[in-house]
Parts: C-alpha cells; sequence; structure tokens
C-alpha cells in the first residue's frame, strides 16, 4: 500500500514547511489532489526513510521536522525503551495487586506497554527492536538508548532467564537495524555471551547507556547486586509503597521498612541510583499520613531516593482490594483529592535532587473500579506547581546557545554516608524555585562518600563514587553537536573533573568509581578511566 504513495513523498519532500499544522494541511491537499487515504506521520516517515536509501530523493530538514512527533520522549536526552518479562510465579501477597491469567504480577493485558510485549510473545528482543523503530518512526535519534525492564521482581526470576533476558537486550541494540528473529543459542555458557554482546555495544550504533531492573527491597543483598552489576545494571526501581510497618502490614506487602532501609543503604554504597515506587492512598493510611510519609522520605536520611514513581491505589476488580473495597471497608482517594496532594507534596517537600518520573501509572480507565482515574495529572498541575524537581527543571527543548550556566552544589547525609549533588543550571537553588522562579536543569552528577563500615565491594573501598551523570536536552547524536541542546557541549565532563577535585581536595581520597552504563565506558576511557570488576575506576 505505501507503494502507491511514492509520488506524495516527492511532493511532501519539494514543501519548504516547518511548521507541523501547516504541513498537515499541505498534506490533506496532497492526499486529496492524488486520490489517497491520508497516512499516519509513521507511515510517512518509513517510506520516506526507503526512498532515501533508494536515492529516488534527497532529505528534507523542514519534512523531517514537521514528521517529529511525541517529542518528549527523548527531551530528556535518552530514548527510554521498556521491556517485559514474561508471567512468572510472584513472591508477594499484595492486597492492591491485581492477578491475571498469564500476565506478569501486578500487570494487566490492557496497559500499552504490556500490549507491545503480547505482541512480541514476551520477547525481549523484539520487543526492543519493535520500540526502537517506532521512535525511529517518530523522527527519534535512538543512538542512546535507556533499557527498563518491567515485571515485577526481577530478583525473583531465575538467574538463567535473568541473563538470557538481558542478553537479548544488548543483541537487540547491536543488531538493529537488521533483526534475527531466531533466539541465539544461548543454553551454554549465557555469562560469556552476555560479556561477548556488552563488549559489542560499547562501540554499536545503539548503545546501551543505562539498565533499569525492578525488585523488591526483601530481595536486596549483596550477592544480588553484584548479580546486577554483571547484567549491566546502573539503576534499580524498589517497591517501598510506603515507610509505615502498619500500613505494609496491611496490605499484605511482605516486608518491614527495615527492609528498605537496609536495602536503599546496600544500593547507594554499591553506586546504584533508586528509584522508589510509592502509593498513597494504600489501606490503612490516610492523606494525612501519606503526607508525612514524604516528608520522612527527604528529611530522614534513611531513604532520600533519587528518583520517584508515585502510583496512586487504584481498585481492580482482579485484586483482593476489590472485595474490602465492596464490602465498605476501604475508601479509595478521588481525582481531586489526588491532584490537591500531589501539588502540595510538590510544593511543599521535594528537594532539586530528586526526580519525580511518573505521577501516576498507566492503567486504562475502563479496568480502575475505584480511585484516581486522572491520566493527564502533569499537564493539570504545572499551571500551580512551583516544584524544583529534576523533571520539572530539564531544559529539553528549550536550549539557546546565549544561555547563562552556573554550576550549583548541594550536600546531604544519605544512608550513613555522604551525598554531593552537582548540577549545571540557570538559577540558584531552592530559595527562589520555592518563590515560583524556575530554573533550567541542563547537568547533574552524583558523588557518593561511603561510610568507613561500608560492605561494598572491594573496587569501591577507599573510593568516591559517581552515581549518575546525565546531560539533559534534546538527544544528540553520539559524537555529534547540536545548536538547540546542551549535550555534548563538555558540561558532563567539566562535572567529572568537580567531583574528582572534591575527591582529593575534601576528602583526602586518590580513587573514584563510576558505575556506568556499558554503552557509555568508551566515554569515560577518554577521561582515563580503566574497567575493573563491572566499574570503570581512576587514580587521581
Amino acid at each position: 500500500m505505501l507503494k502507491s504513495y511514492d509520488n506524495f513523498i516527492k511532493l511532501a519532500t519539494q514543501t519548504k514547511i516547518s511548521n507541523p499544522e501547516l504541513f498537515l494541511k499541505r498534506k490533506k491537499e496532497i492526499c486529496k489532489n492524488l486520490g489517497l487515504p491520508l497516512p499516519t506521520n509513521a507511515d510517512i516517515r518509513e517510506l520516506y526513510e526507503k526512498m532515501i536509501t533508494q536515492k529516488k530523493i534527497k532529505r528534507n530538514p523542514d519534512l523531517e521536522n514537521c514528521l517529529f512527533s511525541k517529542k518528549i520522549r527523548t527531551d530528556s536526552g535518552v530514548a527510554v525503551v521498556a521491556v517485559l518479562t514474561k508471567s512468572y510465579p510472584c513472591p508477594g501477597k499484595c492486597i492492591y495487586c491485581p492477578d491475571e491469567v498469564e500476565m506478569p504480577k501486578s500487570y494487566l493485558s490492557n496497559e500499552p506497554a504490556v500490549m507491545r510485549a503480547i505482541s512480541a510473545k514476551f520477547n525481549p528482543y523484539l520487543q526492543v527492536q519493535r520500540r526502537i523503530h517506532a521512535l525511529e518512526l517518530n523522527g527519534h535519534k535512538t543512538d542512546k538508548i535507556e533499557i527498563i525492564v518491567m515485571g515485577g521482581t526481577f530478583s525473583y526470576l531465575p538467574k538463567s532467564y535473568q541473563n538470557k533476558f538481558v542478553l537479548e537486550c544488548f543483541r537487540a541494540c547491536n543488531d538493529y537495524p537488521k533483526s534475527r528473529n531466531k533466539n541465539q543459542e544461548t543454553r551454554n555458557n549465557i555469562e560469556i555471551k552476555l560479556k561477548t554482546e556488552q563488549k559489542k555495544n560499547e562501540t554499536a550504533k545503539h548503545r546501551i547507556i543505562g539498565l533499569t531492573l525492578e525488585t523488591r527491597p526483601d530481595y536486596i543483598d549483596a550477592e544480588e547486586l553484584i548479580n546486577f552489576r554483571n547484567l549491566g545494571c546502573t539503576r534499580v526501581e524498589l517497591g517501598v509503597q510506603s515507610i509505615f510497618d502498619d500500613v505494609l502490614e496491611k496490605n499484605k506487602r511482605g516486608h518491614n521498612v527495615q527492609r528498605t532501609i537496609e536495602a536503599t543503604k546496600l544500593l547507594k554504597d554499591f553506586g546504584f541510583k533508586i528509584n522508589y515506587h510509592i502509593m498513597p492512598g494504600l489501606l490503612g493510611s490516610s492523606i494525612k499520613k501519606d503526607f508525612q510519609m514524604f516528608e520522612k522520605l527527604f528529611s530522614d536520611h534513611n531513604f532520600q531516593p533519587d528518583m520517584l514513581k508515585i502510583y496512586p491505589t487504584v481498585v481492580i476488580r482482579q485484586s483482593p482490594l476489590y472485595k474490602i473495597w465492596k464490602a465498605g471497608k476501604y475508601k479509595a482517594l478521588t481525582d481531586k483529592s489526588f491532584e490537591k496532594f500531589i501539588l502540595r507534596v510538590k510544593n511543599e517537600i521535594i528537594p532539586p535532587y530528586i526526580r519525580i518520573s511518573r505521577l501516576v501509572r498507566d492503567v486504562p480507565e475502563s479496568s480502575i473500579i475505584a480511585g484516581p482515574k486522572v491520566s493527564n495529572l502533569r499537564q493539570l498541575i504545572a499551571k500551580n506547581s512551583t516544584c524544583p524537581c529534576i523533571r520539572c527543571r530539564e531544559v529539553r527543548s528549550d536550549y539557546s546557545l546565549k544561555e547563562k550556566i552556573i554550576l550549583h552544589r548541594i550536600d546531604y547525609p544519605s544512608s550513613d554516608g555522604q551525598e554531593i549533588f552537582l548540577e549545571y543550571s540557570t538559577l540558584p537553588l531552592l530559595d527562589k524555585e520555592r518563590a515560583g522562579v524556575r530554573s533550567k536543569l541542563f547537568a547533574l552528577l552524583r558523588l557518593r562518600i561511603n561510610n568507613e563500615k561500608s560492605i561494598a565491594p572491594n573496587v569501591l573501598k577507599n573510593s568516591a563514587i559517581i552515581r549518575e551523570v546525565h546531560t539533559y536536552g534534546k538527544m544528540n547524536q553520539i559524537n555529534q553537536k547540536d545548536n538547540i541542546s546542551p549535550q555534548h557541549i563538555g558540561l558532563g565532563k567539566k562535572l567529572i573533573l568537580e567531583a574528582e577535585k572534591i575527591t582529593k581536595k575534601e576528602f583526602g581520597l586518590d580513587r573514584i568509581v563510576v558505575i556506568s552504563g556499558v554503552g557509555v565506558r568508551g566515554y569515560y576511557r577518554k577521561l582515563g578511566y580503566k574497567l575493573k570488576d563491572s566499574y570503570m575506576v581512576k587514580k587521581i
């Protein structure tokens, strides 16, 4: 069918219109004249790229700009690719979790990401390649990929499946755009083949710069974190849900707050970034108690996550909570109460070194029996929010070469260690943020000094740890600059040099270690770092 659109593409490439709205008008005119149904931008992009490869047409930057959609997907500087593991028994008995047949626990078959996984039969190779292709059809660069593995407690899955799943993610990126649908033979030496694909990925066109895994606090120990590092994991999403023991018990979470505290410390001591999943509105909690929970998250050094996913409790028919709600023993939050609550949390509690990556989960409204159904909460509260969190301040596409970029620093105690948060932004932190003047954030670095009693592996002993370096803005291709993005102008390098100086002068340490994503190892090698035990290490 698309072949009949050759003439449409030829006419479209001759159109000098950079405004997507004007292009849509022109698209309708051309299709009407040619007697063709209106194609999607993705359809146009697919044929456009084929015709360029066949040398039938030349690239048209104006057309490409008009075809660029869902810009937010890569405005944080990376292309996020979420993949889902197949259904395995879950160790949890949480009352709020739906338990749908042949679905990973807590996931529903009508969620967008799950539907993509089902269409690929939960094959990680196909999931990754199809998602990269979809992003490219929307006009996105996909050189720097952040893989997020969903599906619940990854630590509970058989180790052979863990290795095979992650291996296929790396292989998919290394092969793309070519595709070998048949799974690679991995019965023997899975770990060796994984290392081989990781090595390839260091110089591949599509590099995995970060790998996120989900798990529970009670499954975190030193052995598991070494396993995570061997897989290439750099960030852990931790199912915390609440930091009150009575609430955890009523919801049959299966772990207590002490396990969260212990897991948090271990993760930070090993250099991981931590993303807490927090659930307001749980059985046994209240608006007042939930607000106290958020206050404690950032006032008590035992917690202090780097990121948050805030998922309000909702009643799903397939969950045990449904019967409790139906019996009148549970009252869910409403859209209005949750919106008011989140706005207060964002304006009064959240510090500048936290990133709120999600405010609601992507559960279809038709599946929610009771609880917040609002899906565009971030947009609804944007006008009234003065939140200084990282996501609210990311520069995205709002960058100019004339920007005045200033280095800022925040020190705070965390899990028996010291955290130094460095960032390049346009305004001083804290005071002006709360006054409603929001700065633009260009780049950040998280530096950690562990306590002497830390049980982190030997490679991290007597060293400072860089847990994260991230430059925001429109994603650029590797080794390329763009006047509308702060990526690749040296901000990350300057932050690393500052971290090295702090490590040496303030803490008297002569080694610094980076928990680097596999696809970023080459970047650190250029700065004098060497690979040791899955970390990048430098003597300073």
